[in-house]
């Protein structure tokens, strides 16, 4: 309604609304496994950025519904095929024991990469920052990730990350240009509140 009163008295007000309306309403793609996403590491980035007035959508390696390991559920409407990165301002991924599902969708390697081609900004929060080392993204980068036992790669993620070039921080959080990583649930708000900074 302001808007459109806004449109009949002046023109050039009603443009500098939808301006302002633009650059304000930012846009994020959450990307999950399609079983054993970690619960808290989507839920508090998801209910932070819908708060902040973000559009938020979800992807995943099918569609359907989603399982997280804590038992939460997500109904998925589009898979990694249908992710357009030059719309979103973040693109981000959630960790948790379903990571590897997303890691070895060859989708995820060419999101990541147009990613940082077209300037976005690109989180990875957990388990996740490996799909990162693995497309090549973090070497002499500085980075963090959950530090446990990588069945697949057979070492530590933390070793993985720097045999693919990074400096492992070991930081709850880590800032590196463009790209942001985090170590796991206890650092979701702080993975949530970066990447806001980062769009804003």
């Amino acid at each position: 309604m302001l808007t459109s009163r806004l449109e009949r008295t002046n023109k050039y007000s009603k443009r500098i609304v939808i301006y302002q309306g633009d650059i304000m309403t930012k846009k994020i793609a959450i990307i999950i496994a399609p079983k054993g996403f970690q619960d808290i590491e989507f839920g508090t980035p998801y209910k932070y950025f819908k708060d902040n007035g973000a559009i938020v959508d979800v992807y995943s390696t099918i569609r359907g519904l989603a399982v997280g390991s804590l038992g939460s559920t997500y109904k998925v409407s589009d898979s990694l095929s249908e992710l357009h990165v030059q719309g979103y301002d973040a693109i981000i991924f959630i960790g948790g024991p379903g990571t590897p599902i997303v890691r070895n969708d060859n989708h995820s390697e060419t999101i990541v990469k147009e990613a940082i081609k077209h300037g976005k900004v690109l989180g990875a929060i957990c388990w996740s920052p490996t799909i990162l080392a693995k497309a090549g993204l973090l070497k002499g980068k500085n980075a963090t990730v959950w530090d446990g036992m990588d069945e697949e790669f057979g070492m530590l993620t933390s070793e993985y990350l720097e045999m693919s070039g990074a400096n492992y921080t070991g930081q709850n959080v880590t800032v590196d240009d463009n790209i942001i990583t985090a170590n796991g649930p206890a650092a979701a708000q702080a993975y949530a509140e970066a990447v806001w900074k980062k769009i804003s």
